[in-house]
This record gives C-alpha cells, sequence and structure tokens, in this order.
C-alpha cells in the first residue's frame, strides 16, 4: 500500500463501509478479516460479535498492522496479525471469512477465495465486497484531466493482472472454488452533494490520484504533470461542480459445504 493511503481506510466503518456484512453478524461469532488494512472496519466487526465472539484481522502489510493494534488493540476478543491471503490459516475455524475491496488488488483472486474457504469452518461463510471499476459513473462528467487518469488507472490495472471488472465475476469464482449458496446483493456507494461527508467520500480519486497515482508515474503509466493535474483539477471540479458520484459495488456470499 501507497504511503497516505490509510487515510482511505480510516475513513470507513463497518456499517457504511460493508453493510451486508454488518447485517450477517451476531454475537458469538468468530470473523477472519482479510485485508484489514488500518482496523477500522475491524473494530466495528468486534464490537458486533462482543466479548463472546472472537475476531483475527490479518493484512500483509506490517505498518498497516501496527496502526490498527495502536488503534484498535485494547478491543475484547480482537486481534491483528501480519499475514498473506495466499497463506491463511486452513483449520477452517471461523464462521466467517471475509474480504473488503481486497481481491480487486491481485493477479489471482480465485487463489485467495480457495484460501478464504479453507479459512471458514464447515458450513461458514465467505464474504467478499469489492468494485467493477468499468462501471464508475460522475454527474456531470469530471475533467479531461481526470477521465485520462482514471482511463489510465484501469489500464495500470490490467497490465498487472488485475481484474478491473471482478464484482461482477464473484459468483463464478465463488462456484469455481465450491462454494454453495451463492448470494450476490448490490451494495454500490451512491455519494450526493446533499451528503455530509460527499466531498470526503466523492474525493476518494484526488486520494488515488496522490497515492496510487505516484506508482503509476514510477511505472510510467502517466507523467507526473498528468498527475499533478487530474488530482488538483478533480478537487476543484468537486467543490464547484460535482452532483454525485456512484461506485458500483457487490457483495457476494457463499457457504463452504
Amino acid at each position: 500500500m501507497p504511503e497516505g493511503a490509510s487515510a482511505i481506510l480510516d475513513t470507513r466503518s463497518l456499517g457504511t463501509g460493508n453493510r451486508r456484512l454488518a447485517a450477517l453478524l451476531r454475537p458469538g461469532l468468530s470473523v477472519l478479516d482479510v485485508g484489514c488494512g488500518t482496523g477500522a472496519i475491524t473494530r466495528g466487526i468486534a464490537e458486533a460479535v462482543g466479548h463472546q465472539g472472537r475476531v483475527v484481522g490479518v493484512d500483509v502489510n506490517a505498518s498497516m498492522i501496527e496502526r490498527a493494534r495502536a488503534a484498535h488493540g485494547g478491543v475484547p476478543g480482537l486481534s491483528f496479525e501480519v499475514a498473506d491471503v495466499h497463506t491463511l490459516p486452513s483449520g477452517g475455524a471461523f464462521d466467517i471469512v471475509t474480504a473488503a475491496r481486497v481481491l480487486q488488488w491481485l493477479a489471482d483472486p480465485a487463489a485467495a477465495l480457495r484460501a478464504m474457504s479453507a479459512a471458514a469452518r464447515r458450513r461458514g461463510r465467505v464474504v467478499v465486497l469489492d468494485y467493477n471499476h468499468e462501471k464508475a459513473a460522475w454527474t456531470p462528467e469530471p475533467p479531461v484531466s481526470m477521465r485520462r487518469f482514471y482511463a489510465a488507472f484501469l489500464q495500470w490495472r490490467k497490465a498487472a493482472g488485475m481484474d478491473n471488472a471482478i464484482a461482477d465475476h464473484l459468483r463464478d469464482l465463488f462456484a469455481g472454488v465450491g462454494l454453495g449458496d451463492i448470494l450476490a446483493t448490490d451494495q454500490h456507494e451512491i455519494m450526493r452533494r446533499a451528503d455530509s461527508d460527499f466531498e470526503i467520500r466523492a474525493g476518494i480519486w484526488a486520494t488515488v490520484a496522490a497515492t496510487r497515482g505516484y506508482q503509476m508515474v514510477a511505472d510510467g503509466a502517466i507523467s507526473e504533470r498528468e498527475r499533478d493535474a487530474a488530482e488538483a483539477d478533480y478537487l476543484a471540479w468537486l467543490r464547484d461542480s460535482a452532483e454525485s458520484h456512484v461506485q458500483y459495488l457487490l457483495a457476494v456470499e457463499g457457504m463452504r459445504t
């Protein structure tokens, strides 16, 4: 994760950032949160399952785990560990294994999903929340510089083997790893100017330009001048002209048989 990405993660909560998972939780459950980042949503999971439950947040980024422990380590029943999604414990110890906005960054999401399934107990559930970036929409259209940046962002991801439309491929991935009772629910992030947090949430693409953008520059996907213009122009558009932004997001769940 690039420096500064934690600013995006820290704005999320269980209630706003993973609504379907929130609806599935109840006291006493054991939950593995894969790719937990700084732990903001993981803390909400722990509060939902209560002191009788158990929640483990794992992330491959050690600095994120350090931040998560510092911010949320005192919550009863909650722990954080450095772990790769492909090498999760396979003992089937968890009632729910979940990953939010994680598989989109992987070149082999099926392998990660198999590891998640192996970490769930029999009749346990795997819950994945992710995007189809090809279906994002803005009203009115953002500046040309941001449209160019976004097109470069999608191409940069594709060149690295990432699936820009993974939300719409999750059902097939779940079936392919043997999960049953598969259910998909719309969880689209709809942001309107009337919302009190509109500029923070819809401003995510300025944050992406200010974080992932530097990786893209280093990889030759865009120039620094293009990255800088996209960030500045988008912030001005957000302040003066933006009306709405929609990110296409699905939650897909399945049962380990």
